[in-house]
């Protein structure tokens, strides 16, 4: 009869064994599934990244991007919009915007927005992106939509064309666009982000992405949960405008002088809209300073967008307020020949 130690000596090389095979069955059923859910995270990276880097190439030059429109490409081949967005509007929110209004602008032209570089705001180059699509296009009359502080880049690039190339721009139209940076009404967080910038400092697009959410939530009342997720998510997304274009937006802003442009507009007509509601931009003081500083060029500032949400610049989360105001205005400022305002578009 064997020694009970002998026995554990002939039993420990079978239970090994089998303890073996148990890890080895164990090891390759985690083994396949970690391959493959390291490989699909593996390949959303890798497309992501592609994406990413694309998208950045991309929008390293300013561009104008067109919106296709069969109805005013065909009767307007000479005319177009060219909408300047607002502060951090991405050229896809630009271009959402235009297809927004569509029905109301494009019953004068043709629709189009300016992109700007990810590289930074240069108004030389801004000029230089229009002339050039003015002129493949062989335009004779063009139309500006100033979206936010859009509205500044659009004074300076109309009074830029006319100066440099003879060019005119026909009717600027300013929504909720501040005269100065005195209008935006949180200067606090306004002077912070054109210190950084001026001193070289780039702010992450993480960090982005986190304030964007707490200027949001902060302004709730504003927008809609649904607004704010999406606004947010955007600035996380490859599609956002760069960090360096952000802050010299700000810069830009801090710094605009509208007077160096109130004699150089001849004959281009201008109006404001805007939302007594807002919070972003002080409504009252920018309406006064434009209409005083602009009052050779200023046609309009009684159209108001009551009841809009959030209430500054957002026609495209607005369209059905936005649109009868451009309408009417439209029609008062350039009416369409033989009753063409009630001309039906498909």
């Amino acid at each position: 009869m064997p020694l009970q130690g002998e026995s554990e000596q002939h039993e420990q090389p079978g239970a090994a064994g089998a303890r073996l095979l148990a890890d080895a069955a164990a090891l390759r059923t985690f083994s396949r599934r970690s391959f493959f859910i390291g490989a699909g995270a593996s390949s959303v990276l890798a497309a992501d990244m592609l994406l990413t880097r694309r998208v950045q190439a991309e929008r390293r030059v300013n561009r104008i991007l067109t919106v296709p429109d069969d109805f005013a490409d065909a009767y307007y081949p000479d005319a177009s919009w060219f909408l300047f967005p607002g502060y951090k509007t991405s050229w896809e929110e630009a271009q959402w915007i235009l297809n927004s209004l569509r029905g109301a602008l494009n019953k004068r032209a043709q629709l189009a927005a300016v992109g700007y570089s990810n590289q930074g705001l240069d108004i030389d180059e801004l000029v230089i992106a229009v002339i050039e699509h003015v002129r493949a296009r062989k335009l004779t009359k063009l139309f500006f939509y100033g979206h936010s502080f859009g509205g500044m880049v659009a004074t300076q690039v109309a009074a830029r064309l006319r100066e440099l190339h003879g060019v005119e721009v026909a009717f600027i139209l300013l929504d909720s666009t501040p005269y100065s940076k005195h209008d935006v009404l949180d200067q606090s967080w306004f002077d912070g982000v054109v210190f950084l910038y001026e001193r070289g400092f780039r702010v992450p697009s993480v960090l982005r992405g986190g304030y964007e959410l707490g200027e949001r939530v902060i302004h709730k009342d504003e927008r809609t949960w649904r607004q704010i997720l999406d606004q947010t998510m955007e600035q996380l997304s490859p599609i956002a405008p760069s960090s360096v274009l952000v802050q010299s937006e700000s810069a830009y802003i801090y710094h605009f002088d509208g007077m160096r442009f109130a004699d150089k507009l001849g004959g281009t007509r201008m109006a404001f809209i805007g939302n007594p509601a807002d919070r972003t931009v002080r409504y009252q003081t920018a309406l006064e300073a434009w209409n005083v500083a602009y009052r050779a060029n200023m046609v309009s500032t009684e159209q108001q967008t009551d009841g809009a949400r959030p209430a500054h610049a957002s026609p495209g989360w607005n369209p059905t307020i936005y649109r009868p105001i451009l309408e009417r205005l439209l029609n008062e400022l350039f009416p369409l020949p033989r009753g063409g305002s009630r001309v039906t578009v498909f």
